[in-house]
């Protein structure tokens, strides 16, 4: 064998190589699910983003929760028997309010119990689809995070805050649209908290909960850990499935593109 042909045989390996590796990761996360589910008798559902890195450009492209990924988990769960459980398990820095509450209808509509777990974090929309569930599963240094409406790049709490402090005539046009906008997602937002809460908590809880995790208490970005979750009257435990959390090793930081959401395609019953 001339040395050109070791060559490409290399280079034909080297190229194989990360797709192979990809591959056995895609099989040991399928069987861990598969463990999982027939542990736990449920539909395991996962939303997990990570950080992509276009491999040949090598600039950062920031993954969130999307109309795609909504489509898919409610899928899942139109392919699971409503008598079985639901284990979701979520991994997320938030994204769309549609997205996310559309998840969070189709979850808190599912008749049998719905269980989130958050291995390291569910922010924002991640924690909006976690107050669906029936009970919330945390790891000792997961977080979950405010749901105030964000109006482009601003606080919908700020925005009203500019219009309060200032004279009417001192302030221009776009920042009264601005406001007016606010007033209203500050509104949408906390009545879907509470519809999202309703029937697993009493109404003063769940006022009380909403209204801290909607009006601006804290910046958008603030971590809220399992003690001040349990503080705030939700329905946490810290206990997380240590299988669930060797789940998050088996998705690596990727170099290509792929789906957010992962499940066994077939129907559970």
């Amino acid at each position: 064998m001339s040395f050109w042909d070791l060559l490409i045989l290399y280079v034909i390996a080297t190229s194989l190589q990360p797709i192979m590796k990809q591959r056995m990761i895609e099989s040991a996360r399928q069987k861990l699910i598969a463990r999982i589910e027939k542990k736990r008798g449920s539909r395991v559902i996962l939303l997990v983003h990570r950080q992509e890195t276009m491999s040949f450009l090598g600039f950062p492209i920031y993954k969130y929760i999307d109309i795609n990924d909504s489509e898919e988990v409610i899928r899942a769960i139109s392919m699971t028997d409503p008598s079985v459980p639901l284990d979701i398990i979520l991994h997320t820095p938030g994204g769309l309010v549609l997205a996310s509450l559309q998840i969070a209808r189709a979850i808190k509509r599912h008749k049998g119990k719905v269980t989130v777990h958050v291995p390291h974090h569910a922010m924002s929309g991640g924690t909006l689809i976690a107050l669906a569930a029936d009970e919330i599963v945390m790891a000792p240094d997961a977080v979950l995070g405010p749901v105030d409406p964000q109006i482009g790049e601003f606080p919908a709490v700020s925005i009203l805050e500019v219009v309060k402090q200032k004279p009417i005539a001192d302030i221009d046009d776009k920042t009264l649209i601005l406001a007016d906008v606010a007033k209203k997602a500050l509104r949408q937002t906390k009545d879907a908290v509470l519809e999202l809460l309703s029937g697993n908590y009493p109404d003063d809880v769940a006022e009380n909960i909403a209204t801290q995790l909607v009006e601006g208490r804290w910046t958008h970005d603030y971590p809220i850990t399992y003690e001040k979750a349990k503080e705030l009257g939700l329905k946490v435990r810290c206990d997380i499935d240590k299988e669930i959390q060797q789940l998050m090793s088996l998705y690596p930081q990727p170099v290509v593109k792929k789906s957010s959401v992962e499940y066994l395609w077939q129907p559970r019953k």
